[in-house]
C-alpha cells in the first residue's frame, strides 16, 4: 500500500470542515410557538400567560448568543439550554391537550362555541407539531451540532435519503424542515409516513405525538359537530 493511499482515511477524517445548517428555521419555529402559546386561553397554559415566553425567549437568546448563524458549536452548555428548551415546549403542548381535553369532556368556556373552540384546539394542534418537530430535531444523532461534524453510521430516525442508497446522499444531513415534515405527517397520518423511527426514544415519541394529536383532533371535530347541530 502507498504512502498515500495509507493517510488517505486519516487525512480526510481530521481535514473534513463540519457545516452547520442555518440557525433561523429552528428559531423562527420557536417564535411561532412563543406567539400561539401568547394567544392560548389562560385556563390551557401550563403557567401564567407571560411565564413561557420570558423562558422561552431567554433559552432561545441563549442558543443564539452562544452559537449565531450556524449550529455547529458543540457544548454542553448549549446542549442542555437545547434540552431544557425542547422540554419546556413540549411539556406546555402536552400540558394544554390535557387540559383541552379536559374541558371537551367536563364542559369549558371554549367548548361552547364552534368557533372558539376550533380555535383553540387548532391552537394547541400547531404547538404540539412544533414541540415534537423541534424535539426530533434536537434529540436526533445527537443533536444538529453533532450531526454538522458526523453522522452516526445506523440513524436513530431514518429518512429516505439514509435508506436508498441509489439517492447517493452519503453526505446528506436532516435540516429543521425535514423534521418539521416529519412531525406535521406524524400529527395527520397517527403513524410514520415516509421516516422510520430506529431509536426507542424516536418511538416512544412519535408514538406519543400520534396520540396527542389523535385527542386533539378526534375530540374537538366531534364536540364541534355537536355544537353546530
Amino acid at each position: 500500500m502507498t504512502r498515500e493511499g495509507a493517510r488517505g482515511p486519516y487525512a480526510e477524517q481530521h481535514t473534513h470542515v463540519a457545516v452547520g445548517e442555518s440557525r433561523w428555521p429552528m428559531a423562527g419555529a420557536v417564535a411561532a410557538a412563543i406567539v400561539l402559546t401568547v394567544l392560548l386561553p389562560d385556563d390551557l397554559r401550563l403557567a401564567p400567560g407571560w411565564v413561557l415566553p420570558v423562558v422561552e425567549g431567554l433559552l432561545l437568546v441563549a442558543l443564539i448568543a452562544g452559537d449565531p448563524g450556524r449550529i455547529s458549536r458543540r457544548s454542553t452548555a448549549l446542549r442542555a439550554a437545547s434540552i431544557a428548551l425542547v422540554g419546556v415546549l413540549a411539556c406546555s403542548a402536552v400540558w394544554s391537550t390535557i387540559r383541552l381535553v379536559d374541558d371537551l369532556i367536563h364542559g369549558g368556556k371554549e367548548t361552547d362555541s364552534a368557533g372558539s373552540l376550533l380555535q383553540a384546539g387548532g391552537t394547541v394542534w400547531a404547538c404540539t407539531i412544533l414541540a415534537f418537530s423541534l424535539m426530533y430535531f434536537e434529540l436526533d444523532s445527537g443533536g444538529a451540532a453533532a450531526r454538522a461534524h458526523r453522522m452516526p453510521a445506523t440513524p436513530q430516525l431514518a429518512f429516505p435519503q439514509q435508506l436508498s442508497p441509489e439517492l447517493n446522499a452519503t453526505h446528506w444531513r436532516p435540516r429543521y424542515v425535514d423534521y418539521l415534515y416529519l412531525a406535521l405527517t406524524n400529527a395527520t397520518a397517527f403513524s410514520p409516513t415516509d421516516v422510520m423511527p430506529l431509536a426507542s426514544w424516536a418511538k416512544i415519541a412519535m408514538g406519543l405525538q400520534a396520540l396527542v394529536s389523535l385527542l386533539i383532533l378526534g375530540l374537538v371535530v366531534a364536540r364541534a359537530v355537536n355544537v353546530f347541530a
